[in-house]
């Protein structure tokens, strides 16, 4: 049951990808659909690319073995869209075109930051796509009763992902968002609803059968992050990196107005606040009906959490309420992983071929054929890498896995897009350094963190510990440091190449970048004066 309605939303999305692949007749129609795509459109497909496998899989295992700070993942990424709405989504779009890189190029006029940007959208993008991809690797394994491994599974998600991209551009991928994002909340509210039925309609009655079960302090802070400051270090991540990240800012490129890209974001918001406040329910009733113990033993990170609760909310293992509940929503989630792996595969293969194969090895002069011939091939070439690296993180948490690309996504490019956007002697320099600093020294706190070395047995990371020595650097996000550095390496940089500024034109390029920016005067290709 489970692979028949996980087939039919695989024809759905791939019949929509071939429908679409007639609609691409040039590279702005591969990277961002022509910017045709409506505000609510894209709003609906923004929530689809944002709640991924680490939203539904990760996070609702997270809360029902952590409680309160499993629930701080939904809080932190909501709270995020706060700061696309206000700084991020207007600017980009009136001052970019397909990239993070045109708007950084557009203000500093330095071809050599569109290589940096390019390589960190890379970076991010590959790095938040391993979650993914493990996700799809927990998923086929429960279904077969682990007949077919991850190691089969996730060379199979990433072969279906290149097959979206590469024939149906952004257009494909837009739909196939909007489609998996309808059947996401659809699923969520289905659950909520059975849950709240269960619970006698009160959420404090399931957090007291919670409390009962685990224990008060279960409903506090402190059972997965002992220190607080690791707390507050992974929502400082969770809080800034979204508006780093290029899989979410490509999709302002999409539509036809900055105002539209603002409206986008308030559709999004809805949506995705509606979905995490019901991830609190999901996580919390799967603590109670499953247990702890039987959710561990599916996957030790929890990723099944939310499929096993739908079979326990639909009568059951063995009913067939109970299977189709099960077969249901391991398809949903089936569908969000292959519609995240897109959007992520497409903003990394945009970057690569319109930054730097065009932008930098051709000098902006490369044909609409070798712009998509290279765009397929770097798509190709993403998904090969992200489904090594995948197999080499299978039994990672998910959502812990995300955290970890947001990490990146605050410290590299948040720092460059602030300073862009407001700190007038900002300059290619301080890019330069802001970028390669904030994605070199947060690997580096990754590489020496809980998460990669071993510490004290009692205390350590769900999954495999590449190192076996004690952990040097004591936060399993790096968020706290690495973030405030990003923004240190960006005005290093600053001050060390103000030397070579010509301050009158710089001044020049300052306001004439705000200008177009928020009056968006400019961007329909005419040159736009202003005193």
């Amino acid at each position: 049951m489970t692979f028949l309605l996980a087939a039919i939303i695989v024809a759905i999305t791939l019949g929509v990808t071939f429908w679409a692949s007639g609609r691409n007749t040039s590279a702005g129609d591969f990277y961002v659909a022509g910017g045709r795509i409506s505000a609510t459109q894209n709003g609906i497909a923004i929530a689809g690319d944002y709640m991924s496998a680490a939203s539904f899989l990760g996070i609702t295992g997270l809360i029902a073995l952590n409680g309160y700070d499993g629930f701080m993942y939904s809080v932190g990424w909501f709270i995020a869209y706060l700061t696309v709405l206000f700084i991020v989504a207007e600017p980009l779009r009136n001052l970019g075109k397909y990239t993070l890189a045109d708007m950084l190029v557009y203000r500093l006029k330095d071809p050599r930051v569109r290589t940096y940007a390019a390589v960190s959208t890379i970076v991010i993008s590959t790095f938040y796509m391993i979650a993914q991809v493990v996700g799809a690797g927990s998923l086929i394994s429960l279904l077969s009763k682990g007949a077919i491994s991850a190691d089969v599974a996730i060379p199979l998600v990433g072969v279906l992902m290149i097959i979206y991209v590469v024939v149906g551009g952004m257009l494909a991928t837009t739909w196939v968002q909007i489609i998996k994002a309808l059947l996401l909340m659809f699923a969520t509210i289905v659950m909520t609803v059975l849950i709240l039925n269960r619970f006698g309609w009160s959420f404090s009655n399931l957090l007291g059968q919670v409390e009962a079960k685990n224990g008060a302090e279960f409903l506090g802070a402190g059972v997965k992050y002992k220190n607080p400051i690791d707390l507050i270090s992974l929502c400082l991540a969770l809080v800034l990196g979204t508006a780093g990240l290029p899989h979410i800012l490509v999709r302002f490129f999409t539509v036809p107005t900055a105002q539209d890209a603002r409206k986008s974001v308030v559709w999004a918001m809805v949506l995705i606040g509606a979905f995490y406040v019901m991830t609190a329910f999901m996580g919390n009733a799967a603590n109670v009906l499953l247990g702890k113990d039987a959710i561990e033993a599916a996957n030790k990170a929890g990723n099944m959490a939310a499929p096993l609760l739908a079979q326990a909310l639909f009568g059951g293992e063995g009913t067939v309420g109970g299977e189709f509940g099960l077969a249901f929503v391991t398809a949903v989630a089936f569908a969000t992983i292959l519609a995240v792996v897109a959007g992520l595969t497409i903003s990394a293969s945009t970057s690569f071929t319109h930054d730097i194969y065009n932008g930098v090895l051709k000098g902006g002069q490369a044909s609409e054929k070798d712009q998509f011939r290279v765009a397929r091939l770097a798509t190709v070439a993403v998904g090969i890498v992200a489904i090594i690296l995948g197999l080499l993180a299978k039994t990672q948490n998910v959502a812990f896995l995300v955290a970890l690309a947001f990490a990146l996504a605050a410290s590299a490019n948040l720092p460059v897009i602030l300073f862009t956007l407001f700190w007038r002697k900002f300059n290619a320099t301080g890019a330069m350094w802001g970028i390669v600093g904030g994605i070199l020294f947060t690997v580096l706190l990754i590489a020496i963190s809980p998460n990669i070395m071993k510490i004290d047995p009692d205390t350590l990371t769900t999954g495999r510990h590449l190192i076996q020595a004690n952990a040097i650097f004591p936060l399993e996000n790096p968020g706290l440091i690495s973030i405030p550095m990003g923004f240190l390496f960006a005005y290093i940089g600053t001050m060390i190449g103000a030397g070579r500024r010509n301050e009158a034109q710089d001044e020049r390029d300052f306001e004439d970048m705000q200008f177009r920016a928020y009056t968006g005067a400019g961007t329909d290709g005419t040159v736009a004066a202003h005193d």
